[in-house]
């Protein structure tokens, strides 16, 4: 979309965050299932998906994403997905959440009882050729027929249209603030639920991020989504506190960090979890997260890929002298 275009919103559109979404002064949305999940080489059995994402769950993480639904031939490790949703529904007070990059993928992701469904649409036009082969403006032609789809099959569930690349793309360089602006804007013009921005590449610093949250929420209101950042050049911590400055309250992580793009060269891990976690507990910021129990889920997931690297300073380090953690009473 070019930046002369605009956008109309209908405001009467339906808005249903998550009830969990309010129960916090933030929301920590856990995409290590999904996003760290198809960035490693070795597949987790669905034995101890199911396992890592009960453990998630019993430390209060209260939205997942838990799976991805595309061609088994590109992403083995997500063949399993319909199944892995179906379990992961069953867990109380959990917002389970599926990526699908079109509207094959949407459908199955629906049919599979997903509360939320996840659409990558790039910002950066190379990047969006290369990761699901349509332009930014024909995503938003299938975010549209996705949620019309939506409506007719599951029309409780939520769409999130996130704006990939949206700091910057190692494909293309520098990503037009104005475009990526106009891009959410269309995004839930056409029927998504919410839009969110997300570091694919790890290219943000934070005044970037305070711009663009501040300009996002400006322009969209309660339909602004979340801040999906990665830390490929130690900078997750410091843009998600810049994204919460700028008012923004739902924050991706990936637990031990673990995450990146197969599409977007350079691209490495997520925020860890458990870091963003003790930050936002630190500040006094509430996340619903038992800090604790939040660690020991690393355990099914190391027993789920051996061998692989867990990353995160807190985990490492301990938790500070004097620090008492806040401890949740379960959903």
């Amino acid at each position: 979309m070019s930046t002369g275009e605009s956008a109309t919103i209908d405001t009467h559109h339906r808005m249903q965050l998550p009830m969990s979404s309010h129960r916090f002064d933030v929301l920590i949305s856990e995409v290590g299932p999904r996003d760290g999940l198809q960035s490693v080489a070795s597949t987790m059995s669905t034995a101890h998906k199911h396992a890592w994402i009960a453990a998630l769950a019993h430390a209060g993480l209260q939205e997942i994403e838990v799976g991805s639904f595309v061609s088994p031939k590109l992403l083995p490790q997500m063949a399993d997905a319909a199944e892995v949703v179906a379990q992961a529904i069953t867990l109380p007070g959990v917002t389970v959440m599926a990526l699908a990059p079109n509207l094959r993928g949407a459908e199955a992701a629906l049919r599979a009882g997903a509360h939320k469904v996840t659409l990558p649409v790039s910002a950066s036009p190379a990047h969006s050729m290369a990761n699901v082969r349509k332009t930014p403006m024909q995503m938003v032609d299938e975010v549209r027929a996705i949620a019309a789809l939506r409506d007719e099959i599951a029309p409780q569930a939520l769409i999130e249209a996130g704006i990939s690349t949206a700091f910057g793309c190692t494909l293309q360089g520098l990503v037009p603030e104005d475009e990526v602006i106009a891009l959410a804007l269309a995004c839930v013009a056409a029927g998504a639920d919410e839009s969110g921005l997300s570091d694919t590449t790890g290219m943000a610093n934070p005044a970037q991020v305070r711009r663009l949250f501040t300009r996002l929420r400006a322009e969209l209101g309660e339909h602004a989504g979340a801040a999906h950042m990665h830390n490929t050049r130690g900078l997750g911590l410091a843009n998600c506190l810049a994204a919460y400055e700028a008012g923004v309250r739902t924050f991706d992580a990936s637990l031990a960090g673990l995450g990146g793009c197969p599409y977007a060269p350079g691209a490495s891990g997520n925020v860890v979890t458990e870091d963003l976690v003790f930050m936002f507990e630190a500040m006094g910021i509430r996340t619903g997260v038992d800090i604790d129990r939040l660690i020991a889920a690393r355990q099914p997931l190391a027993a789920g890929l051996p061998g692989e690297e867990l990353h995160g300073m807190t985990p490492l380090a301990g938790l500070p002298k004097g620090f008492v953690p806040h401890h949740y009473a379960q959903a």
